[in-house]
């Protein structure tokens, strides 16, 4: 099991300036749905991004602690363009 604030952390290591908010879907510690806003992601397709966020979650994804993980990614820009809709 891990938490909502060390899937946060672990994302922010790899994605200093990114804005982030999981949600843990069914209240086991297992399955998290993260948003993630990051300049990082400009210029990537959205392959690269979730790879980006997979990536920085490896070592939990890897020994089962995530069994499943739902993700959004947003440029900075995209993400104030959902804010205008």
């Amino acid at each position: 099991m891990i938490s909502p604030q060390q899937v946060e952390e672990m994302i922010k290591a790899e994605l200093p300036d990114a804005q982030i908010q999981v949600q843990d879907l069914t209240g086991g510690g297992d399955h998290y749905q993260v948003t993630v806003v990051s300049s990082h992601f400009a210029g990537k397709g959205l392959v690269q991004q979730h790879q980006l966020v997979y990536g920085a979650l490896g070592q939990a994804m890897s020994t089962e602690a995530i069994h499943a993980l739902a993700v959004k990614t947003y440029t900075p820009e995209a993400w104030q363009g959902t804010a205008a809709s």
